[in-house]
């Protein structure tokens, strides 16, 4: 059997339950065609549900000792089960995988660890070979930040829904893990821009250069509390005067927050930059 004790270093919560399992996996709409990534698979619980329902499973899990259980595991045709699917384990840090080893259009579903949760994502939405989707379970908290509307918005938002488009899912109560973790977990889909997000997207974004606008964000959110003339003065080492005028020439009120623009006003921004700076 399986050591079941969690390595609190590695962020590790075990979730067991089958039925909130099948509901994480859900909205993948997994089918037998499809190549399955799982990152940080643990105990092997959800992998087991994905190899019900994928063709492939590709597991990476950074723990040596869970990744040598799981590898015998998923060799034994009794205890892996009668799923369809092959499950390959790699013992592997997720942050130093190759993804453009896996078929294109393939698809994430994890339980992934708290602790590189921003780094994770980010990995996935900037790879030159994108997930079709990634169905993950995170912090609650953070699954909102990724869905922020204007008003409640972040770097961490900008950049998602610059990448992808961010959907939510279930929630899944702490009680429901071991150990329960000091806070609730919220699935979040990400369906990713598959070409270079500045192409795919429609509209204002097609001309824009991702690092400048990476570094007009950056400025704003430098001082979330200011107003954003004052944090894009500052961040981008420009006069208040030129920061208001910018900021006019994009059709935006100079007294908002960062927080408060849309992503088409980030465009817009951006756009207007090139007479700025």
């Amino acid at each position: 059997m399986m050591g079941d004790k969690p390595n609190k270093n590695l962020g590790q919560h075990w979730l067991r339950d089958r039925a909130t399992l099948e509901q994480v996996a859900a909205p993948a709409e997994l089918t037998t065609s499809d190549t399955v990534l799982e990152i940080g698979p643990g105990l092997g619980t959800l992998t087991r549900v994905l190899a019900d329902h994928a063709g492939r499973v590709i597991a990476v899990e950074f723990d040596r000792e869970l990744a040598d259980e799981l590898e015998a595991t998923f060799a034994s045709p009794i205890l892996a089960g009668p799923g369809p699917a092959k499950v390959e384990v790699i013992n592997a840090d997720f942050l130093q995988f190759d993804l453009n080893q896996l078929p294109a259009g393939y698809k994430v579903v994890a339980n992934i660890p708290y602790y590189i949760t921003n780094k994770i994502i980010m990995k996935l939405l900037t790879s030159e070979n994108k997930p079709g989707v990634a169905v993950l379970l995170v912090q609650k908290e953070v699954a909102e930040r990724l869905a922020a509307k204007p008003g409640q918005m972040s770097i961490l938002s900008v950049a998602a829904q610059f990448y992808a488009d961010v959907e939510l899912g279930i929630v899944v109560t702490a009680d429901k893990f071991d150990p329960p973790p000091k806070v609730d977990s919220q699935v979040v889909i990400l369906h990713p821009h598959l070409a270079n997000p500045i192409l795919a997207r429609p509209g204002p974004a097609k001309d824009i250069d991702e690092k400048q606008f990476f570094r007009i964000v950056r400025a704003g959110f430098s001082q979330r509390r200011k107003k954003l003339h004052t944090a894009l003065a500052g961040g981008l080492n420009i006069s208040t005067s030129e920061a208001k005028k910018l900021l006019q020439t994009a059709g935006i009120d100079s007294n908002l927050r960062a927080q408060d623009l849309t992503l088409s006003d980030w465009h817009n921004l951006v756009k207007q930059s090139k007479i700025f700076l």
